[in-house]
């Protein structure tokens, strides 16, 4: 009873949360003003205390544009930790368009959506995702191209690593920022949370999404680590495949510390 409770009180209040700001982010979407980066971060920080995630931020994201973030991914839930600490927008499967709710809500953070199961595309949505890179965009790649047990990093997909190279050689830039991110979920209540709890907040593809959120709701009190690692400066002749196998180690690396709780030597700080 106490679970239903809560869980009607949250959806009451993200609704609430809901009509009070989508409506304006259509509009600076539509009239293409400089809040359509912020307000998301803004909802998404609301949204992520009322779902109960608490996120720790290990380094910092980087400055310097274009930047190009390349992340895990475990679950739905990246999306609103990722973007409740950062101005992002994200790259995703053109299925998600489609999804109740969720889809709105992609729509509006200015998602970039592909198909990734046709090939002889890979070089117009590289370009598509090049255009918003040189745009100023922050954009996040999770190049494993679904989600996973959050326990590890799977394999890393080369081909829209691409967009860093067609930033470069369709708007004149000199370089492109490519930082590795992770995305750990590491406990509950207060308690590590293990491989045997982790399937409360991971999310794979064989599992529905509402019996899976509704266990979120259940819970209500899961730690995130997010960690921004050291950059990468892509050039016209840095070779798209060893970018991606840099990559892949670097954030498998990071999931690993915040899985086995080590300290690094970056700043850390309390989302």
């Amino acid at each position: 009873m106490i679970g239903l409770i809560r869980i009607t009180i949250i959806l009451g209040l993200f609704f609430s949360l809901v009509v009070s700001l989508v409506p304006f982010q259509y509009l600076f979407v539509k009239a293409r003003l400089g809040w359509q980066q912020s307000l998301p971060r803004f909802f998404h920080r609301i949204a992520a205390w009322l779902l109960g995630f608490r996120v720790k931020v290990h380094g910092d994201i980087v400055k310097e544009r274009p930047l190009l973030l390349v992340s895990n991914h475990v679950s739905w839930s990246d999306i609103v930790v990722l973007s409740s600490v950062a101005n992002v927008c994200f790259i995703a499967k053109s299925e998600v368009r489609k999804w109740p709710v969720f889809g709105t809500f992609a729509v509006l953070q200015r998602t970039v959506f592909v198909e990734r199961e046709k090939k002889g595309r890979t070089a117009q949505q590289a370009s598509d995702i090049a255009l918003r890179l040189a745009g100023g965009d922050a954009m996040v790649l999770f190049p494993e191209g679904t989600t996973s047990d959050g326990n590890r990093v799977l394999p890393f997909k080369t081909s829209l690593f691409g967009a860093a190279h067609a930033a470069i050689r369709e708007t004149g830039e000199e370089k492109v920022i490519v930082q590795p991110v992770s995305i750990a979920y590491t406990g509950i209540h207060g308690m590590p949370m293990g491989r045997f709890h982790r399937p409360i907040a991971s999310w794979p593809g064989d599992v529905q999404l509402m019996p899976h959120l509704k266990g979120v709701l259940k819970e209500g009190a899961i730690d995130v680590e997010i960690r921004f690692g050291e950059p990468v400066s892509v050039t016209a002749g840095t070779s798209r495949k060893e970018l991606a196998r840099i990559m892949e180690e670097r954030v498998a690396e990071m999931l690993h510390s915040s899985l086995l709780g080590r300290d690094i030597n970056t700043s850390e700080t309390e989302k």
